[in-house]
């Protein structure tokens, strides 16, 4: 699993029946601090996430292990969405929920 943040949305009108229902997202990969990597990937969103998110992915035949995506091609899936990333006891990112904004007015 890597960190991955959502840059934006790949739109494929004619594409594979299997990706049908599916959306396409641009990810780049992360460094366990956050900073960029310059490297991009096209990922499945199996779990409604949008732009500026901050992601867990999974590539290869990993990407392909859940029973849904069995026959889907696919090699780069989102798999979570980050709340928060602890590193050496330091909080490194935690989301901002509109929930709790609106709570704090």
């Amino acid at each position: 699993m890597e960190l991955a943040r959502v840059e934006g949305h790949v739109v494929a009108t004619a594409k594979s029946n299997r990706l049908e229902g599916y959306k396409l997202l641009l990810v780049q990969l992360l460094e366990p601090d956050l900073s960029e990597t310059n490297k991009y990937f096209v990922a499945l969103d199996t779990v409604g996430a949008g732009e500026g998110e901050v992601v867990i992915i999974v590539r290869g035949s990993s990407a392909r292990q859940s029973e849904k995506l069995s026959n889907v091609p696919t090699d780069t899936s989102i798999v979570a969405i980050v709340d928060s990333l602890e590193m050496h006891g330091k909080i490194l990112f935690k989301k901002h929920h509109k929930e709790q904004k609106s709570r704090t007015k």
